[in-house]
């Protein structure tokens, strides 16, 4: 069977599977679900061409790091084949632990359990099954390998994986300012004592990627609709899981009933956990609030309706923390005219915050290497004021409740 297969993907036209191992890892029941995870989870209901996968930034991440390979090598990095395939599996598999519409589910049906740590749990046991062939691929992706460029391209402020999902996110959302030049980006890289740096003559592309990151955050990842559609989604979840455990019947999947059922947190994440989790993905949710916006719970009825029908909650951006007098109106207001108590009104009306720094300059710097061998931090090396302003924190306030009469 012929394993080097060609994808035709729409960023970077044709992609070619390396080797037969990733080919095997593709091909796993593990990472085919990732073809029914959403990667911008509610952003559709704000850019309705947000309809794109994991499974297609997992790809185009591969395709992404096999031209960094290439662009190392050929400026005289030693990089050996099994590091190379360590390389494809380590960022082929990085986002395999993603739940449902993507970040909802870590804040709302697991304790606290990261995607990440998820991720991590699905590739030691594709590792027991593929007989210890994804083990350096491991240690890269934890951050332990001892050549640390590796880890870098897994995971920093300059990896494979933003170089992909900003262009992509950029080109089904048709937001344009996020379309950085990848290809710019990884022609630049080189390796110094093992440290990735960008060669200095593409300083200023790595000021576009910088820029464009702190625009789709607060465009898109950060969209105040798109940020209503999420809370009003895990508030479902908690709904769900709370009239579970109060012995009310709810039709759903035994994947999703499996996890309302129990208290999942990092210490009781078994195989058992694992093997459930990997049957769970958008489709077990879009088809229990289906069901849901029917119940007979005020709450869970009205959250579900809202979201299947894209009837979402108010939300206001401030800039200072919302005032408590503030909530409490609308809390009032909900429980005169429903006759529902405090803690169900508190389902439609709460607040939060969000923060956007799209350079941090304290962890995983992007170093600029000069002509002269000298290497700074890319705030020092640019003459682009704003890259200084960046680099600090900006954090809005929101508070969200019923437009009108639930």
């Amino acid at each position: 069977m012929n394993k080097l297969k060609i994808l035709n993907d729409p960023i970077y036209g044709f992609i070619t599977i390396p080797n037969s191992l990733i080919f095997d890892l593709i091909q796993h029941k593990y990472f085919q679900r990732l073809r029914r995870i959403t990667q911008m989870g509610m952003s559709y209901l704000v850019y309705p061409g947000a309809h794109h996968t994991r499974f297609h930034h997992a790809i185009g991440c591969v395709h992404l790091m096999q031209q960094a390979v290439n662009v190392l090598r050929f400026k005289g990095v030693t990089i050996s084949e099994e590091e190379e395939t360590g390389l494809y599996v380590a960022i082929l598999l990085h986002d395999i632990g993603h739940g449902p519409f993507s970040h909802a589910m870590e804040h709302s049906i697991v304790d606290n359990v990261s995607h990440e740590e998820i991720s991590l749990l699905f590739m030691e046991r594709l590792n027991e099954e593929f007989n210890g062939s994804l083990t350096l691929a491991i240690q890269i992706f934890k951050g332990e390998y001892k050549r640390k460029f590796m880890c870098q391209l897994i995971s920093s402020q300059l990896d494979m994986d933003r170089a992909d999902y900003l262009k992509r996110d950029s080109f089904y959302t048709g937001v344009a300012e996020g379309n950085i030049n990848s290809e710019r980006l990884i022609t630049m890289l080189n390796a110094v004592n093992d440290e990735l740096v960008v060669e200095e003559k593409g300083v200023y592309s790595v000021e576009k990627f910088i820029i464009a990151r702190r625009l789709m955050y607060w465009q898109v990842y950060l969209h105040k609709t798109g940020l209503a559609a999420e809370q009003l989604l895990i508030r479902v979840l908690k709904r769900a899981k709370e009239l579970y455990n109060l012995g009310e019947v709810l039709m759903a999947s035994d994947a999703l009933i499996y996890f309302l059922k129990h208290k999942i947190s990092n210490k009781n994440f078994t195989n058992e956990t694992l093997e459930v989790f990997s049957k769970l993905d958008d489709y077990d949710i879009i088809s229990a609030m289906k069901q849901w916006q029917y119940h007979e719970d005020f709450v869970l009825s009205n959250l579900c309706e809202m979201i299947i029908n894209r009837n979402l909650l108010k939300i206001k951006m401030k800039n200072k923390p919302v005032k408590e007098g503030n909530l409490k109106k609308h809390v009032e207001s909900l429980i005169k005219n429903y006759n529902i108590s405090e803690e169900e009104a508190k389902y439609f009306v709460f607040q939060g915050s969000i923060s956007n720094q799209a350079y941090q300059v304290k962890t995983k710097r992007i170093n600029i290497l000069h002509k002269s061998g000298k290497i700074e931090d890319i705030v020092k090396a640019s003459d682009q004021l704003n890259l200084k302003a960046l680099s600090k924190p900006v954090t809005k306030y929101y508070i969200c409740y019923p437009k009108v009469k639930v």
